[in-house]
């Protein structure tokens, strides 16, 4: 399968080099033009959970160097989307699929308002901890599982074949029916862990270990989980507490991106996450102020970051 990864930061990385090892033409396409140049000198090396290896593959600035290609992933953070979907468009026949994955909400629906929702798909990825060690060479602790959807639901030959290409390059993927389903119980873990590691600079272990921390990880995760089940959303899950401290137990050492982003001075997808409660909150004539204090307090520590 002929497959762009746009956004070849940590994430698209470790997508990049399993993707391309296991038979796939890939190409990495990012603004990054060091790690580019690094990709084409000396390969991509992925190391961590998945083994460590060095892959050879195509990296480009321009996404139109790539052709048209059959999958296109969008692994941009939350704010590159709009301009990602852009550079998709070059790119996309009329078959192409466009698979978006990131963290938060709304990101499909970026997608959408360039892309005709029937070639978007839906991705919502757990349990990796990615960060990048340099240009050309990304780590990661974890490798738990991949779920993909059709945007507008149901299950397809194309979503199988998809799936299909990412279980052979060694990933845990399962297609589902509902993915919007998928996206709030990832949503409600990222709201968890995302605002207050980065608020506190803890670990998601160190979290769990502080009393004070994990009472305001909680109370962000009981506010996004009132208000998705006010929304009629389907959860898998009937108790958040336990919920999300098991989907954190297993990676103590793992630092959600947005405290990575801020070990880098850099800012955060704030509003796609913690900031995104208070919004969805206010449909349903809630309201989410843990969420909104934490969301402010984290704008506010950015306001000093050199964009």
């Amino acid at each position: 399968m002929k497959i762009a990864i746009i956004g070849c930061g940590a994430m698209g990385s470790v997508y990049s080099a399993l993707l391309a090892d296991s038979g796939n033409e890939v190409w990495a396409i990012d603004t990054w033009a060091e790690h580019v140049d690094a990709i084409n000198r000396n390969g991509l090396r992925v190391e961590g959970a998945s083994g460590d290896r060095t892959v050879n593959l195509n990296a480009t600035v321009n996404a139109s160097d790539a052709g048209e290609c059959e999958l296109i992933i969008v692994a941009t953070k939350a704010s590159g989307v709009a301009a990602a979907a852009q550079a998709a468009k070059l790119i996309a026949g009329p078959d192409s699929v466009i698979l978006t994955i990131q963290n938060g909400l709304g990101a499909a629906d970026r997608i959408a308002q360039s892309i005709d929702t029937s070639q978007v798909m839906i991705g919502v990825v757990g349990g990796f901890g990615a960060s990048m060690r340099g240009p050309g060479h990304a780590h990661h602790n974890g490798m738990q599982l991949v779920r993909i959807g059709e945007m507008n639901g149901g299950v397809s030959p194309r979503l199988e074949k998809v799936v299909d290409a990412w279980t052979g390059a060694g990933f845990t993927a399962k297609g589902y029916p509902d993915i919007h389903q998928m996206i709030w119980e990832k949503f409600i873990c990222n709201v968890t862990y995302s605002g207050p590691c980065a608020m506190m600079h803890l670990t998601i272990g160190e979290v769990h270990a502080n009393p004070s921390a994990w009472a305001v990880a909680l109370a962000c995760a009981r506010e996004a989980d009132s208000v998705a089940r006010a929304q009629k959303i389907t959860l898998g899950f009937e108790d958040v507490d336990a919920y999300v401290h098991d989907f954190g137990v297993n990676m103590p050492d793992a630092r959600p991106s947005m405290l990575l982003d801020h070990i880098a001075g850099q800012p955060s997808e704030i509003d796609a996450i913690n900031g995104a409660v208070p919004v969805e909150a206010a449909k349903v004539n809630m309201t989410a102020p843990v969420n909104e204090a934490v969301s402010n307090l984290i704008r506010g520590k950015e306001s000093s970051f050199v964009s």
